[in-house]
This record gives C-alpha cells, sequence and structure tokens, in this order.
C-alpha cells in the first residue's frame, strides 16, 4: 500500500493502516515513490500491522526509463527479505503471547529457531517437536519439509542417530511431503534434496528442486538448495549462480552462511583451495557452528600444505562434533560424483581426522 492512502469504509474516508488494524491484518508493506526528473526512488517498508513495529525498510533507486529493471528488483528483494522478518516476527509474537494449548503451530514455530541453530542437540529437540505437530496435522506439508530438513541434516552432517532408522524415517517423511506439496515450492525443495542426498533418487529428487526452483526463484530457501543440489548432482557453474545470487539479495539472512561454505565447495571441487579458504572464513564469520565450514578450513589448509593450520582447525572442529569420523561423513554425501567430495574428504585425512 502507498504511505498515507486513504479510502472509503464503512461509510467514512479511513486511513489503510487504520483498516488493516480494524481488519486485524498483521503485517502490512508499505512503500513511497519520489522522483527528480528521470531519476526514481522507491521505498518500501515492512511493518507490523497493530503495533506499527517496523521489521524492514529498503530503497530502490533508478531511472524512468529502466522502471521494469526497478521493478523487477523490487519483487526479488521483497519475496526474499520480506519471508524471513515475518518469520521472526511471528517467533517473538509467539513467546510473547503463548496460547494455553499447544497447537501443531505453536510446535512448529517452536521448531524452526533449533532449526536454523546448526547444532545436534537443537535439531533432535527440532524433531521431537515436529513430530509433535505432525501427530496433529499428518500432512501439513510446511511440517513435513521441516520435519525432513532436521532429519536430513542431522545425516548429511554425520552426526548420530535420533532413531533406529534416521534415513528409512526421513525418506518417507519426503515422500509424503511431496505428495501433499500441493505447489508448496519449499516442501518441494527439502523433500526433493532428501531423495537426491538420502533416497540416491537423483534424477528425481533434482527434478523436484529444479521444480521449486522454476517455480519460485525469489524463495531463498529454494535458491540455497537448488545450490546444493547442483554441487552434489548438478552443473557446478549454476551451483556458483545459486550461491551468488542468494548472497547479492540477502546478505544478512539467518543462513547466509550455508551459501558461502557452499561456494567455498565448489572452489574445493575446482582446487581452488586459496579461494576456498576465503569464503569458509566469510561464513565461519557469520555462524561458528556450521559443520561443512570445518570440513573446508581443515581440508583447504591441508591441500595448501599448511598442515599447523588445519591441525587447529580440527581441533576446533572435534570439539564441535566429537566422535566424527570420515567414513561418517563420506556416508552422509551423495556417491552421484565421488570427485564432488575428493578433495575435502582428503584434506581432512591429512589433517589427521580419524577415519572410522
Amino acid at each position: 500500500i502507498a504511505r498515507n492512502s486513504s479510502f472509503v469504509y464503512k461509510g467514512r474516508a479511513v486511513d489503510v493502516r487504520q483498516v488493516a488494524k480494524e481488519l486485524g491484518v498483521r503485517y502490512l508493506l508499505e512503500g513511497s515513490v519520489r522522483r527528480a526528473g528521470n531519476r526514481l526512488r522507491i521505498t518500501a517498508q515492512l511493518v507490523e500491522g497493530v503495533s506499527r513495529a517496523h521489521l524492514w525498510a529498503q530503497n530502490f533507486d533508478g531511472t524512468v526509463e529502466d522502471i521494469f529493471d526497478v521493478q523487477d528488483r523490487i519483487t526479488e528483494n521483497v519475496a526474499i527479505v520480506v519471508e524471513p522478518h515475518i518469520r521472526t516476527a511471528e517467533i517473538e509474537r509467539l513467546r510473547q503471547e503463548r496460547p494455553r494449548s499447544m497447537a501443531a503451530y505453536d510446535l512448529y514455530l517452536q521448531a524452526v529457531p533449533k532449526l536454523f541453530a546448526e547444532s545436534a542437540e537443537d535439531h533432535a529437540d527440532a524433531d521431537a517437536l515436529l513430530s509433535e505437530a505432525l501427530a496433529l496435522e499428518p500432512n501439513n506439508a510446511t511440517f513435513l519439509a521441516n520435519a525432513v530438513w532436521a532429519l536430513s541434516h542431522r545425516i548429511a552432517m554425520g552426526w548420530t542417530t535420533i532413531g533406529s532408522d534416521d534415513e528409512r524415517k526421513c525418506v518417507a517423511l519426503a515422500r509424503r511431503g511431496l505428495q501433499h506439496a500441493a505447489g508448496n515450492v519449499h516442501a518441494m525443495a527439502h523433500c526433493g534434496i532428501v531423495l537426491l542426498l538420502i533416497a540416491r533418487e537423483y534424477d528425481l529428487g533434482m527434478a523436484a528442486v529444479q521444480s521449486a526452483a522454476e517455480a519460485n526463484p525469489n524463495s531463498l530457501m529454494v535458491v540455497v538448495i537448488a545450490g546444493i543440489a547442483n554441487i552434489h548432482c548438478g552443473n557446478i557453474e549454476d551451483a556458483l549462480a545459486y550461491f551468488q545470487r542468494a548472497i547479492r539479495l540477502s546478505p544478512r539472512d539467518p543462513g547466509a552462511h550455508i551459501s558461502l561454505t557452499g561456494i567455498a565447495h565448489v572452489e574445493m571441487i575446482l582446487g581452488n583451495y586459496s579461494e576456498a579458504l576465503a569464503w569458509a572464513t566469510r561464513s565461519l564469520a557469520l555462524n561458528a557452528q556450521y559443520d561443512p565450514t570445518y570440513w573446508m578450513l581443515i581440508a583447504a589448509n591441508a591441500q595448501l600444505g599448511r598442515a599447523d593450520e588445519a591441525r587447529r582447525w580440527l581441533a576446533r572442529f572435534r570439539a564441535l562434533a566429537p566422535g566424527i569420523t570420515i567414513a561418517r561423513i563420506k556416508a552422509g554425501q551423495p556417491a552421484y560424483d565421488p570427485a564432488r567430495a575428493a578433495a575435502i574428504l582428503e584434506g581432512l585425512r591429512l589433517a589427521g581426522l580419524d577415519e572410522g
């Protein structure tokens, strides 16, 4: 809506914001346009509908001649940036307004921040919360997608198992998620990557991820997952493009470290170990709990002949993930093209990580 816009509502001229408040609209995206000659400045901001709390704002500059390019940039940024801000605001609202009963959506919102925490304990908690949510709504595609995320990340990191057969459970949830996705691109992407990484159904998994990326190329999570899928089973140049796009469009997203480490992985595959080290270092600055970042720091230093540095990072990694071995890490990676992980596994081996 445009700032200060008004219209006739219930027989009186009112401000749009007032109507939103009366109707209980939770979030408003507002905007204004200023022009100086052929130059344009468009301002967009996201506010909480009732409290008017400011959540996000950004300016977009352009010219009258490139107005369509400006519109495209606004669409991309709003779609990618607004979603995580609303998610964060919803989590905070839930903390402040705890309902009396633990409904399925309540359980889901409690699980989301734990998924971003990047620790084995938090992911185990998320798995338990999402299992409760699914007991209430077994075919909810959003709950299924996040339950799949909790388990598949654990498997890919080589962490200890939660149940007797985590892989079987994860794949079963992914199949159910795809069955009930009904256009939910997050469910398609999360469940597709599980078929690719864990079920080893490479063609089907890649098709689901690509379909999600084509359906909504402005979903940050989908873009990142498409990058991961291409690292393992697709085109390396496409993987790099997806990660770079994610970083360009939302550099302060809570999950930006995944894209940075993804680029480091691409550089490891290409044999550019110094570049891999630089990207992994940037990722570490954003999140010091992400296991693959340490894989890159250890392996890149080892491949560059920096044995002392490689061992130093290995010591930090062992403190983060006790008992981890090369065999456990390798088991969590697809076997589609072993060369995609070869330099990393060899670097970990050179640094002295236990074979297992």
